[in-house]
């Protein structure tokens, strides 16, 4: 069995499973290419935010209403920035930035 480089599946968990049925013209092994690069970014964008939103919360939590009133314009563009790429939707992100905006107003 040859080895094949930037495969997806399990080798050892699907022995049996011989071939994948790849791309097969040029443009769609780009495409693949790009999307598997894509990916990496968009998960690095995703944990940007997920980690903004756990900082806030952990102020939050420790009742420091002054640092997590500096924090909150930085947490918004965040929020926005992963909004426009498309990683979550903008009423998402809103919805996140008006929660907070809640709790910090009742610290």
């Amino acid at each position: 069995m040859s080895k094949i480089s930037n495969y997806s599946v399990d080798q050892y968990k699907f022995s049996s499973y011989t071939t994948a049925l790849m791309a097969n013209t040029k443009s769609a092994i780009k495409r693949i290419r790009r999307i598997s690069r894509q990916t990496l970014v968009n998960k690095a964008r995703r944990n940007k935010y997920k980690n903004a939103l756990k900082k806030m919360n952990s102020l939050i939590e420790g009742k420091k209403k002054s640092e997590a009133l500096k924090f909150l314009p930085r947490l918004n563009s965040e929020l926005m920035r992963v909004a426009k790429t498309g990683i979550i939707k903008k009423a998402n992100a809103s919805r996140n930035v008006s929660r907070i905006t809640k709790k910090i107003s009742t610290l």
